[in-house]
């Protein structure tokens, strides 16, 4: 098994990290992450190349803006590390176009997961991009075809719709946000429907671990969105030959 792509994937995963961390810091506060130049946030220094290199420049300068002294957010480096060990983990799994595609996925899924348990904000235009990749590179991913993974992504966003109306008319208040339907029909074209239950257990046992751990109480609220985007993962983490298996099946 060669590392170089694992390796590659590592690079580039930090590299697009830098993007999702920004993204996952300024869009909620209304600013642009797309547009203009990258800014420290305590004394608007332009940050210059040196500044830029994912994770390393964040060590060296010992997590403080070399100008002004401000610390700078962890979520920064956290993001990046994240996104560098999925895709460099998804390359070692699969060191393939199947590898490429799975990187591809777990990425997309990363700021939604972010802005979920920061914010329980689930942005339309994100799910819409992950929806729109799993259109075009979900059969790499699970080995389903196109019309296993349309049923998937319907049903997917009809049954988390179903629950959460059900739960606003049996306890008249609002118990699943707008956004998680809409992300687990997303997944689903990148999975198929046979995923989908296994997908919902795993949410749902690390829901139940978490509120264990956390002493959560039942009116706590819970970002499903990043559940849902870690049980996807951990689903597509499987080899292969597995989930082709279960295709066929």
């Amino acid at each position: 098994m060669t590392v170089l792509p694992s390796l590659a994937g590592l690079v580039g995963g930090a590299i697009v990290g830098s993007f999702l961390a920004t993204l996952c810091l300024r869009w909620p506060q209304g600013e642009q992450a797309t547009t203009g130049r990258s800014r420290c946030d305590g004394c608007g220094r332009k940050l210059g190349s040196l500044d830029l290199v994912p994770v390393l420049s964040f060590v060296l300068a010992g997590g403080r803006c070399r100008s002004c002294g401000a610390s700078i957010d962890r979520l920064h480096v956290q993001v990046e590390l994240a996104a560098a060990l999925l895709s460099g983990l998804a390359l070692l799994l699969e060191p393939n176009g199947r590898g490429l595609a799975l990187a591809i996925f777990w990425l997309l899924l990363l700021a939604p997961a972010v802005l979920d348990a920061r914010h329980f904000w689930l942005p339309d235009r994100l799910t819409m991009l992950v929806a729109a990749a799993g259109l075009l590179l979900g059969g790499l991913v699970s080995g389903h075809p196109l019309n296993d993974r349309l049923i998937g992504g319907a049903i997917g966003f009809l049954v988390l719709g179903a629950i959460g109306q059900g739960y606003r008319y049996l306890r008249g208040r609002t118990g699943l946000g707008a956004g998680d339907p809409k992300l687990l029909g997303a997944i689903g074209l990148w999975t198929g429907w046979q995923a989908l239950p296994p997908l919902l257990l795993l949410a749902s046992l690390a829901g139940l671990a978490a509120a264990l751990v956390e002493r959560r109480s039942a009116l706590d609220r819970m970002p499903l969105g990043t559940l849902l985007a870690l049980a996807a993962i951990a689903w597509t983490a499987l080899p292969s030959d597995l989930l082709d298996q279960i295709a066929r099946n």
